[in-house]
C-alpha cells in the first residue's frame, strides 16, 4: 500500500498554505476587531462544526421525502429537524429553509405569485429598502416595475399614509415590507391592510428583524404577510442563509419555485447549520440576548447623537441604526476606512436625501448583534460608541487613534470570540 500522503488526508494548512494563511488573518482579524456592520453576528461552535461536516458531500434536490438522489435519509432528518424548529419559533404553516440566501429567498417567493412585468413596492434604497425590493440593477428592478415609497422628511419613520397613496397609484401585484437600514418598528397589520386595499400580495423581509421576532420583542409579520421571507443570520445567529415562510396556500407554489424554479441543490451542511441555531432560538436565553441587542443598539445611538452626529429617524427601536456623518464633513466611505484603521467595522449607507453616490454616502450604518454575541454590556457598548465618535471628529489625531487601538485590543481581549475551538486555524494576528 503506498505511504504517499492523498491529498484528502492532509491538513489544509499543509496542502493549501495560502487558502490557510488568508483564513487564520481573517480569524484574527474578527478576533482583535469590533464589529458593527447589522447585517453580520457570529455563530456558535456547534453552528461551525455542523457547517464544516460531511453533509456538504450530499445532494439532496428536492423536498424531504421527496429527493431526486438517493441515500437522503439522514439529510431528511436534518431538514425536517430545521422546518420543524422554524416553525415553532415563528408559528408559520409552511417552512423552506433550502435559499441560499435572503435575496434567492426573495427571488423565489416573488416568482411564486407574480410574473416577469407585475408591479412591486418598496421602500426605496436611498431610504433604508434594500436592493431586492425594485432596485434597477437587481433583478427586482429588472424582472418587475418597481415602485418605491418613503420616510417622513421631518421624522424619518415609514409614511403609512404616503404608501396608501401609492398603493392606490400605482396598483401593485405586491408590497414589500422590510428594510436593511431602518430602524424603527414595520406595523405589519398595517401594511397588510393597505395591501387589501389594492388587492395586493404582502411580502414581508425580515432578513434584519428575524431573530427580534424569534425573541417576541418585534412584531411577527407571519399573521399578516402572504409570504415571510428572511435571511438565518444577523439577529437570529446563525449560517448565511435564507428561509421562506408562508401558509399552506402557498406552500406548493414557493416549494416548486425554490426547486426546481431557482436553484438546484440545497446545501445541507449550511441547513444543518440553520437547524443548529433555530434550536439555540428556542431556548429562554436567547430572549435575554435579543433584548441585549436593543439595549445596546439604543445605548450607542444615544451616545453618538449626544457627539453630535444627527440619528435618522432619532433612535432605534430594534438591532441598527443609521448615523449622518456628512454632519461633520465627512463621507461615509471616509468614515468607514477611518474606523477601520481602528480595529471598528461598520458600512458606508446611504441616507434620506442623499447627495453623495452610494459608494460613498453620506452615513454610516451601526449594529449591535455581534458586540452583543461576544457579551458586551449596555457600558461597553457606551464606550464603543464614544471610541467611533473620537475617531471621527478627530480626523488628523495620531494620537487618539493610537487611544482607541488600544482601548479596542482591550475590550476584544476581555470578551473571547464564540464559537473557535471547532477545526479553528490559530490566528497569525499580522496586522489587523
Amino acid at each position: 500500500m503506498s505511504t504517499e500522503i492523498s491529498a484528502a488526508s492532509r491538513s489544509l494548512i499543509e496542502q493549501d498554505p495560502a487558502i490557510a494563511s488568508a483564513i487564520s488573518r481573517e480569524q484574527g482579524r474578527q478576533l482583535r476587531g469590533i464589529e458593527l456592520i447589522a447585517s453580520e453576528n457570529f455563530v456558535s461552535g456547534a453552528v461551525l462544526e455542523a457547517m464544516g461536516s460531511v453533509l456538504t458531500n450530499k445532494y439532496a434536490e428536492g423536498q424531504s421525502g421527496k429527493r431526486y438522489y438517493g441515500g437522503c435519509q439522514f439529510v431528511d432528518i436534518v431538514e425536517d429537524l430545521a422546518i420543524d424548529r422554524a416553525k415553532q419559533i415563528f408559528g408559520a404553516e409552511h417552512v423552506n429553509v433550502q435559499p441560499h440566501s435572503g435575496a434567492n429567498a426573495n427571488l423565489a417567493a416573488y416568482f411564486a405569485l407574480m410574473n416577469p412585468g407585475d408591479k412591486i413596492l418598496g421602500l426605496s434604497l436611498e431610504q433604508g429598502g434594500h436592493l431586492t425590493h425594485g432596485l434597477k440593477v437587481n433583478f427586482s428592478g429588472r424582472f418587475f416595475e418597481a415602485h418605491a415609497y418613503g420616510l417622513v422628511p421631518e421624522t424619518g419613520v415609514i409614511d403609512y399614509d404616503e404608501v396608501l397613496a401609492t398603493a392606490k397609484e400605482v396598483r401593485p401585484k405586491a408590497i414589500i415590507s422590510g428594510a436593511s437600514a431602518y430602524s424603527r418598528t414595520i406595523d405589519f397589520k398595517r401594511f397588510r391592510e393597505i395591501a387589501d386595499e389594492v388587492g395586493a400580495y404582502l411580502f414581508a423581509d425580515i432578513a434584519h428583524p428575524a431573530g427580534l421576532v424569534a425573541a417576541g420583542l418585534h412584531p411577527s409579520p407571519i399573521p399578516y404577510a402572504h409570504v415571510t421571507m428572511t435571511t438565518t443570520h444577523k439577529t437570529l445567529r446563525g449560517p448565511r442563509g435564507g428561509m421562506i415562510m408562508t401558509s399552506e396556500e402557498f406552500g406548493k407554489a414557493i416549494d416548486k419555485t425554490v426547486f426546481p424554479g431557482t436553484q438546484g441543490g440545497p446545501l445541507m451542511h449550511v441547513i444543518a447549520g440553520k437547524a443548529v441555531a433555530f434550536g439555540e432560538a428556542l431556548q429562554p436565553s436567547f430572549k435575554t440576548y435579543a433584548q441585549a441587542v436593543i439595549d445596546n443598539a439604543r445605548a450607542m445611538a444615544k451616545v453618538l447623537e449626544s457627539r453630535g452626529f444627527p440619528i435618522i429617524s432619532g433612535g432605534t427601536d430594534t438591532h441598527l441604526f443609521l448615523m449622518n456623518v456628512d454632519a461633520v464633513g465627512l463621507s461615509g466611505k471616509q468614515a468607514e476606512k477611518m474606523l477601520d484603521k481602528v480595529g471598528i467595522t461598520v458600512n458606508k449607507n446611504t441616507i434620506p436625501g442623499e447627495t453623495r453616490s452610494p459608494m460613498q454616502a453620506s452615513g454610516i450604518r451601526i449594529g449591535s448583534p455581534a458586540i452583543t454575541t461576544r457579551g458586551f454590556t449596555k457600558a461597553d457598548a457606551e464606550r464603543v460608541a464614544n471610541l467611533v465618535a473620537d475617531v471621527l471628529l478627530n480626523p488628523d489625531d495620531a494620537t487618539v487613534a493610537a487611544g482607541v487601538v488600544d482601548s479596542v485590543a482591550e475590550l476584544t481581549l476581555r470578551y473571547p470570540l464564540p464559537g473557535l475551538g471547532v477545526g479553528a486555524i490559530q490566528p497569525t494576528f499580522e496586522g489587523h
